[in-house]
Formats: C-alpha cells, structure tokens, sequence
C-alpha cells in the first residue's frame, strides 16, 4: 500500500464538504483509505489511528489530506480526484477581487449584512462553533446550529443571547429546519400549509413533514431547537422562544412540539407554556403514554378537519417471510427519535428488558458515532457494515432500518441498502427485513423509486415508522398487523 498525506496551511472547507469529499475517495477502486478533514485534535487522533502519520505543526486551521492506495497509478488518480473534489468549493467566483466583485465575504457579520439575511447556518466542528454563533447573533441573525458535540455550557450561553436580543438558537445538532419555504439542513420537499412544528429532533420533524404531506397538508415552519433544548440544563429554552414565534405566525394554525425522549420537569413547562398560547399544540414525544408520531400526525390532522389517509406502504412481490421462533430484533437507525419510537412500540410488546432477550436498537446518528465521520444519513459505511454482521447473527429474525430521503441525504441510499439487504435476505429464510421510509414524492431520491428498490431486495417498506416498527414487532411475534 502507498500513502500520502498533505497538510495545506490555511485552506478551510466545512466538515460536510470534506465528509462527502472522503467518502467519494474512498469508493474509489484500489483506494483502501482516505481520509479530508481540517486539523483538529479529534481528526489527527483519527488520523493516526488510521496509520497515516500526521506532519507536526499541523492546527485546526489547516486542512489534512490522506489517502491509502495499492499502487502508484491508483494513489495519483485519487489524488487527482481529490483535488478535483475539493477545487469547487475553493474557487473564488469569476471578477472577484480588486478589479471586479468583492471577494466572499470572511465573517459571519459581513456576509449578513451583504445578503439581508435573517439566519446564518452554522457546520463547523462543533468545538469551534461558539464564536461563530455569537457574531452572527451580534449581527441581528437567528442561527441555526447544524454541528454537534457541542459544550452544553455554550449552547446555554448561546440560547441566553439569543433572548436577550429577541432571536431564536436552532441547535446545536439542529438537522432539520425550514424557514420562509426554504428547507435547511436534512429537509424533505414538502408543500407549504398550515403546521408549525418546533422540534427537538430532526428525524421526527421529517417523519411529521412526511406524512403531513402524504395527506395533503403542509407546513408553514420547522423550527429545530437541538436534541438536547428539553433536557434540565437547558430547560426548553429555544422550544419556548419557537412556541412563541409559531403562536404569533398567521400562517400557523396548529404546532406539534416534536422530541427526543424530554426531562419530565421540561416538559411540564413546555406544555404550561404552550396552554397559554392562542394556537393549539400537539405534542409527539416517544415516550410511553404518549402520541407517537402517526398518532401525532393524524390528531393534527383530525384538528384542522381534515382527512386521515391510508399510510403509504409497499410489500415485496415474492411470499412474506416469518422470523423464526425465538429469534430477536435489530434495529439499525440513522434517525434517534425513530429509533425511540421503535423501541417504545416494542418495549411495549416484547417487554421492558429488550437487550436481555437478544433485542437490539441503534441509532448511527448519535454523537458516539459521527466524531470523524459523517452522519448515516450521507454515508451509510458504517450501517452497512453492521447490517452484514447482525445478518450473519443466527439469533437475528428481524432487521428494522429507516431510510431518510430529502436535501442534504444520501442521493440514492437504495443503490447500496438494497443489494446488502438482499444478500442478507438471500443466505437465511429465516430472517425478514423492514424498513421505514421518511420522504416524500417530490423528494430528488424519488420515495417510490426508493421503496420499490427496497422491496425488490425483499424488504416490507413503510412510510410510518410507527407501523414499521409494529409490523417488524408482528414478526417476531407472529400476531397479525
């Protein structure tokens, strides 16, 4: 194997751009590894970790460049496309400088007040992010904050500033938003209508948008407030400042308040708040005794009068399968919430003590698994791999996967999920699949196109996670759905 590694002094690009750049290298034939990031501790630590050995000197500004290849022919044309990759974000826009336009813009502040804007998305390493969000607050700019493993200290410091100045804080670890019509972050294409939704998780506000669009209706906004606004440091403070923005919005008729699992004390004050408001809230939080988010949907529905469709799903043409007797569940998740609400349906059906019967839920997502990497909903490498081996498991019956579509997500994650289902599916009769599939028709990924490659690798696909997860439950149980 032949490696290289660069260090380029001072040349930023944000931790998206340089995730999706590492993944396209990697896929690349006879690359056994590559690796773009900019210099921080945690990313040397990866690095070296990897074996490429990291020049000294190198700091959080300067961006490292790594590639493993199995041959010289193979390291250049990486190269090559590496720089390929990387060229069109550094390239300053034709009559920029001196001569011609002004130059992009080199602080928060400046770019506000060049574009008139009223939010600034934040993705820089989550350590970083504090004086960024503060400029942009000092600007007069709301601030979604798209970086995760950020200090709980800050983030409070940030949402207190925020109030000060009459602003809201999306975030930190806000995926999801849309604004004015315009979807931020991980957002699906759905139609405009009348639905505020304040959410402290990003994959449950896709879900809500989802199925709200399934059955003809929109929403007027989705204010992420970051997964950790309802716990007890941070006491809701950006979920009351968006209730708050959404009551006062005549475009809103009705709120859903959507969360990770809340502190119990949070959320008693958030829903003291929302009972003072004029417009009506329903809450979906995945926690037992409350809505899940079909049920969340469809009483938000049933409120403005409205029609409760017939949920969308899709089966694969050959005979159902049946897990075999005894066996347990592995859920593999890209969304936390979804993997919450699954694992309440099936609690409530399997038992309290999941994992001492062999159950197993995880959400990829999760912090412990995005430092250095990119989010499951961009690169789906790590799920994969841990499809393959819960597969070769004997004492798996059930697979339970989400599939989140929408801006920002994998372009076509069935190009590559349906043909690991398959094989799984093809090696054991004895193990079925399901798949929960958050998207829309107007999605670019195409939702149906999605679900019927899905289903084509055998998997029953359906655009509730709730029924998913039930029907996944029925499977193992063999009761009918």
């Amino acid at each position: 194997m032949n490696d290289w590694v660069e260090v380029r002094r001072g040349a930023y690009r944000d931790s998206v751009t340089l995730m999706r750049v590492s993944r396209l290298v990697r896929e690349r034939e006879g690359v056994g590894g590559a690796m773009a990031a900019m210099g921080t501790e945690l990313n040397i630590d990866l690095l070296e970790r990897m074996g490429f050995a990291v020049p000294p000197g190198t700091g959080p500004g300067d961006l490292v460049v790594a590639i493993r290849a199995d041959g010289g022919a193979a390291l250049d044309a990486a190269r090559a496309a590496l720089d390929g990759l990387l060229d069109e974000p550094a390239r300053v826009p034709a009559g920029g400088g001196l001569l011609g336009t002004p130059p992009p813009p080199r602080t928060t502040a400046s770019a506000a007040s060049r574009a008139r804007a009223t939010v600034a998305l934040l993705s820089v390493p989550g350590p970083h992010v504090f004086p960024e969000a503060m400029d942009a607050l000092d600007a007069g700019l709301n601030v979604m904050i798209f970086s995760d493993n950020v200090p709980v200290a800050q983030e409070i410091a940030l949402k207190e500033a925020a109030a000060r100045r009459g602003l809201i804080v999306m975030g930190p670890d806000c995926g999801t938003a849309v604004v004015g019509g315009a979807g931020l972050g991980f957002a699906n294409a759905v139609r405009p209508g009348p639905v505020g939704v304040v959410a402290a998780s990003g994959t449950g506000a896709q879900q809500l948008m989802c199925l709200l669009d399934a059955a003809g209706t929109g929403v007027s906004s989705v204010l992420g407030v970051g997964g950790r606004d309802l716990s007890p440091e941070v006491s809701g403070r950006s979920a009351l400042a968006a209730l708050a923005a959404l009551d006062a919005d005549p475009g809103t008729e009705l709120i859903v308040l959507v969360s990770k699992p809340p502190a119990p004390q949070v959320a008693d004050l958030i829903r003291e708040a929302a009972r003072r408001l004029d417009t009506p809230v329903v809450f979906a939080l995945p926690v037992p005794g409350e809505d899940d988010l079909t049920e969340a949907a469809e009483q938000a529905l049933r409120a403005l009068g409205r029609p409760v469709p017939a949920w969308p799903s899709w089966s694969p043409p050959h005979r159902p399968r049946t897990a075999a007797a005894g066996s347990a569940l592995r859920g593999l998740f890209a969304g936390g919430t979804l993997r919450d609400e699954a694992e309440v349906i099936a609690r409530g059906a399997l038992g309290w003590d999941l994992e001492a019967h062999g159950h197993r839920l995880t959400d990829f997502g999760d912090d412990a698994y995005t430092r250095g990497r990119a989010h499951p909903m961009i690169d789906p490498g790590l799920r994969l791999e841990a499809l393959a081996r819960e597969a070769a498991d004997p004492a798996a019956g059930v697979l339970l996967l989400d599939v989140v579509l929408g801006h920002g997500a994998d372009p076509d994650p069935a190009s590559t999920l349906a043909p690991a289902l398959a094989a799984a599916l093809r090696d054991r009769s004895d193990l079925a699949a399901v798949v929960s599939l958050c998207g829309t028709a107007a999605d670019p990924q195409d939702r149906d196109r999605q679900a019927t490659a899905l289903c084509g690798a055998g998997a029953d696909v359906f655009a509730s996670n709730a029924q998913a997860a039930r029907h996944a439950v029925a499977l193992l149980t063999g009761t009918p759905t």
